[in-house]
């Protein structure tokens, strides 16, 4: 599925009904706050953001736009990539903080949420995938680190639990998040600039605000994609499953999820089940506007 052209088929009131903007988060406000911002200047009904970052954690936080909002729960347990410096209460060699961290933090781990969490503290697993430590200030005892983790772990209380592990106790200082899932610095706007693209597009011009709306179909990225003959549409929108017989032709997927399309429009995300005669029950449809 080519998002851009699909993109360039769509209004700019099009993308902003069904849309996600990737806003580079300053350090200051909640997740909430900024997701509250980006609803109020553009004068739009709803809001959500994909995975919340603390009030002085900066970087990719996506924002979905009215009818996009729905596609929340599809990406919060996508993988986060996190740059941040965390400081030891004593120094250590980096050699061996790594050997510690590849031995104790990687992989599967049982996590704690920390007390201030939301959710309830009971441990989970998480997956790390990478944690790596890139370079030790000056001063011995500030470390730069990159890690790129399942979605739902807490960094911060990754760090407390590897200096508890050290024996030193241990902190973060700084944290900027540069990838959650899909989404990365490449297509991050800060508020300033957003700020900006919604006044010349209030003024007649619609350029920079079209050039940072990412059409809700992204969610295509993530899963496969499926055809429907266009003469059974009608009946997904009533909620109908997706029998195979509807189908444009044979497709070879063994459950999960897959988005469907009748052509270039979206119709939903389903959870592909493939009996007999039903190929796909839905999650999410993107009813037509009446």
């Amino acid at each position: 599925m080519d998002i851009n052209k699909l993109k360039d088929k769509k209004t700019t009131e099009e993308l902003l009904e069904f849309g996600i903007i990737n806003i580079d988060k300053p350090s200051g406000p909640t997740s909430f706050d900024v997701s509250d911002f980006v609803r109020k200047k553009a004068n739009l009904r709803k809001t959500s953001h994909f995975g919340t970052l603390d009030p002085n954690v900066t970087g990719v936080l996506p924002i979905a736009l009215n009818r996009a909002c729905k596609l929340t729960g599809f990406f919060l347990g996508e993988n986060k990539e996190y740059v941040g410096i965390m400081r030891l209460h004593e120094e250590i060699d980096v050699k061996k903080l790594q050997e510690i961290i590849n031995k104790k933090f990687m992989g599967k781990i049982m996590q704690k949420p920390p007390v201030k969490s939301r959710v309830k503290r009971v441990e989970r697993e998480r997956e790390i995938m990478s944690f790596e430590i890139l370079e030790k200030d000056e001063n011995g005892k500030d470390y730069l680190f990159r890690a790129e983790v399942q979605g739902g772990t807490y960094i911060r209380k990754l760090i407390d639990d590897l200096g508890k592990e050290l024996g030193i106790g241990a902190h973060m200082l700084e944290l900027r998040r540069v990838r959650a899932g899909i989404f990365d610095e490449k297509s991050i706007v800060n508020v300033y600039d957003y700020e900006k693209a919604l006044d010349e597009y209030n003024n007649g011009n619609d350029k920079k605000l079209r050039s940072i709306i990412i059409p809700g179909e992204i969610i295509s990225s993530l899963y496969p994609v499926v055809n429907v003959n266009t003469e059974f549409v009608k009946k997904l929108y009533t909620g109908s499953p997706l029998f195979i017989k509807n189908l444009d032709k044979k497709y070879n997927i063994n459950g999960g999820r897959c988005c469907v399309f009748s052509g270039d429009k979206f119709i939903g995300v389903y959870s592909v089940i493939n009996s007999k005669e039903v190929f796909a029950m839905p999650e999410f449809v993107l009813q037509p506007i009446k």
